[in-house]
């Protein structure tokens, strides 16, 4: 019996004597899966042309009523209003002033690309009397009245 005491006074010092086992971390998390970026494509464009020394995009008027004015060579503005009482070119611009007893109507005309006819861009209407500006549709449908 002693030896049964001894044996379960050992064991039981054993058990006090032991470590308590920790908890093991559980499972790494697999890394990331990386993937390279997705690159599009974009297929190479040409590049603009080389501006010409000395062109110049001119700025187009835009507005109702202008279909037909803006953007026309001098033949169509001529059949128009009529013989213009001004016709003035100077480097790649003209100006074409056409007139009446109402008003006088400015319309410049310019190449929109280099070597090109030139159209008309932009107008402006005064009154003939003393230069007050005046409605530019109203002038343009008096002139088409006088010229036809």
């Amino acid at each position: 019996m002693r030896l049964i005491a001894v044996a379960l006074a050992s064991m039981a010092l054993a058990a006090c004597a032991s470590t308590v086992p920790q908890p093991q971390p559980g499972p790494q998390p697999a890394p990331p899966i990386t993937r390279p970026p997705v690159v599009t494509r974009v297929p190479p464009t040409a590049p603009p042309p080389p501006p010409v020394a000395g062109f110049r995009t001119p700025e187009i008027m835009r507005g109702p009523g202008l279909d037909g004015v803006v953007r026309e060579r001098a033949p169509s503005l001529v059949r128009q209003f009529g013989q213009p009482r001004l016709d003035v070119a100077e480097g790649d611009m003209r100006k074409l002033q056409f007139a009446s007893e109402a008003c006088v109507l400015d319309v410049y005309l310019y190449p929109l690309r280099p070597g090109a006819e030139p159209e008309s861009t932009w107008l402006e209407a005064r009154r003939s009397s003393d230069g007050a500006e005046v409605d530019l549709l109203a002038c343009m449908q008096a002139l088409r009245r006088a010229g036809n």
